[in-house]
């Protein structure tokens, strides 16, 4: 039976009026540390944003986000969920090409997700009354040049001390719970979910949120390597519209320092799907991190941080803040989404 010519032009017509796909998937290899700020990255994956973006994105787990520098300088990773840490900064100075490019963990009013916990003992004895009584303690953090070196600096200097003034010991934040289990350190500057498991062992109590001792701190950040934004740019825009997407549902979960808003439960089982911890009511108990839903970085915190590690000896150089940021990934997904308002609990 022959064809109807008008049933073809409208065949035609629909089909030069669809919406263009994407010929393939584009891979993307995104490195995460299994840290709680790697929340967004995998809220994306999961709902689909980044495939509905015509990405394939692959996550490579590293046990410090410090080893991601070298594979993104190499082009080994595309994108990293990292630390402004003395290290990136170093890595520039010396010709490396990664950029910042997004928020991915920090700490607004209620969300100190890294917080000074002292052991337990010291402070129901009375040696620990305020922040004053860090004088001569051994206090642990995760690495020499690390953000939470400089948080640990401002909770000093907010009471006339100085990092000398402390004995600093270094080690990966799940350490922390056992060495004050053991009283092996008096304090600890402990990310979660650890600083929670340190409280609920009755080793150690939360004596101040990283949010009130250095309000707004960029802790976490977004990186790409310098190749992924020369060669593939329409890709990096789209991975941030799928991060930003990510993001604001991550916020819309978010209530009174908790994941206790809206989908509250469907994002916790995410969490337990994508990282090792699989008990929910962990992630329901932990004070989470803030991640700005519009991307945006805190610049003053990272230029205070620079500014620290200078003064430690721990970056060389002449290295600005400027040369490793590059915001306008946040930007371009910005002018397409419209800023962040937030949705009603369901």
């Amino acid at each position: 039976m022959p064809r109807n010519p008008l049933s073809s032009l409208l065949a035609a017509l629909i089909l030069c009026s669809a919406p263009a796909a994407h010929a393939a998937d584009v891979p993307l290899r995104v490195g995460v540390s299994a840290a709680s700020s790697d929340a967004v990255f995998y809220i994306a994956d999961k709902k689909g944003y980044f495939k509905q973006e015509g990405l394939a994105v692959t996550f490579t787990p590293f046990d410090s986000a410090a080893k991601m520098v070298a594979p993104l300088g190499g082009g080994q990773l595309d994108i990293g969920g990292g630390s402004p840490s003395a290290g990136l900064y170093n890595a520039v100075e010396r010709g490396i090409d990664i950029k910042i490019v997004a928020d991915k963990g920090s700490t607004p009013a209620g969300y100190g997700f890294q917080p000074l916990l002292v052991r337990k003992d010291l402070v129901t004895s009375g040696r620990y009354k305020s922040l004053k009584d860090l004088k001569g303690m051994k206090i642990a953090g995760s690495a020499p040049g690390s953000a939470s070196t400089s948080t640990l600096n401002e909770a000093l200097k907010s009471v006339g001390l100085k990092t000398s003034d402390v004995e600093r010991v270094f080690m990966a934040f799940p350490q922390h719970v056992q060495a004050l289990q053991n009283k092996a350190v008096d304090a600890a500057m402990t990310t979660e979910p650890s600083a929670t498991r340190a409280v609920q062992s009755g080793a150690a109590v939360r004596v101040m949120g990283d949010d009130a001792i250095y309000p707004d701190h960029q802790l976490a950040v977004v990186l790409y390597s310098g190749e992924f934004i020369k060669q593939n740019p329409d890709a990096a825009k789209r991975f941030m519209r799928a991060y930003l997407k990510a993001a604001r549902d991550y916020n819309d979960a978010l209530k009174g320092g908790r994941i206790a808003g809206r989908d509250a439960a469907g994002i916790i089982a995410i969490l337990t799907e994508y990282t090792n911890i699989k008990d929910p009511k962990i992630f329901a108990a932990i004070t989470p991190q803030g991640t700005n839903p519009d991307g945006r970085v805190h610049e003053a915190s990272l230029r205070n941080d620079l500014a620290f590690f200078k003064e430690e000896g721990q970056v060389k150089g002449n290295v600005t803040v400027e040369q490793v940021l590059d915001m306008q990934f946040v930007e371009a997904a910005l002018k397409e989404l419209g800023p962040y308002v937030a949705k009603k609990a369901k």
